[in-house]
């Protein structure tokens, strides 16, 4: 009878032990870190989706910036053709070449809009100021979805190293840390000035 038994009561045995060593906290921290980072990027791709009404919408009031008007098709571009996967959070130089071109497309979008100063059509343009208005609330939602990730890595990130669950990271998982967003000398010494002409 006890030869029955044997089978289960090591199971149970080894059962408690090993979700103390994170068997199911790692994965459950993993996919939390990586569902949170799907959306920074939808908020990134919310983002690139509103350029080329912008565009558009300067371009019919402002064609001798064809320069700005350039430079952020191209920033888009290359922001939208950067691809990290949540498998590639690992690796830091994607993640940093993936906030370069974000970064660079948000200096890009600065400068088309300062240029509305000098069209007081447009800055009274509807449609443009709509524009405006989505442009603000989704740099207000990636800062928030960046901060969530951020929060995300962290605790992933101080799972794996802390006792017990470091354990089964090593073991069972091989796991390695993630990377956060990190703020770029740009944006840690000020934030970035945009003008929707609110102000005198």
């Amino acid at each position: 009878m006890f030869r029955q038994f044997a089978p289960v009561a090591l199971v149970a045995t080894l059962a408690v032990p090993l979700a103390g060593c994170g068997v199911n906290s790692i994965p459950t921290a993993e996919e939390n870190a990586k569902a949170r980072w799907a959306d920074v990027q939808n908020e990134y791709q919310r983002r690139a989706d509103l350029i080329p009404n912008l565009v558009s919408t300067v371009q019919g009031y402002a064609k001798q910036e064809r320069e700005v008007l350039t430079q952020v098709t191209q920033a888009r571009a290359q922001a939208t053709s950067m691809q990290v996967s949540g498998d590639d959070l690992t690796d830091p130089a994607k993640v940093e070449a993936y906030q370069a071109a974000q970064n660079t497309l948000g200096g890009t979008i600065g400068r088309l809009l300062s240029i509305t100063e000098n069209y007081p059509d447009l800055k009274s343009n509807t449609n443009f100021m709509a524009l405006q208005s989505q442009l603000e609330g989704t740099e207000n939602r990636i800062t928030i979805a960046r901060r969530d990730y951020n929060q995300a890595v962290q605790d992933y990130n101080t799972r794996i190293r802390t006792f017990p669950d470091a354990v089964g990271a090593k073991i069972f998982y091989g796991a390695k840390p993630m990377t956060p967003f990190k703020a770029t000398a740009t944006n840690a010494e000020s934030a970035p000035r945009v003008d929707f002409g609110n102000t005198n």
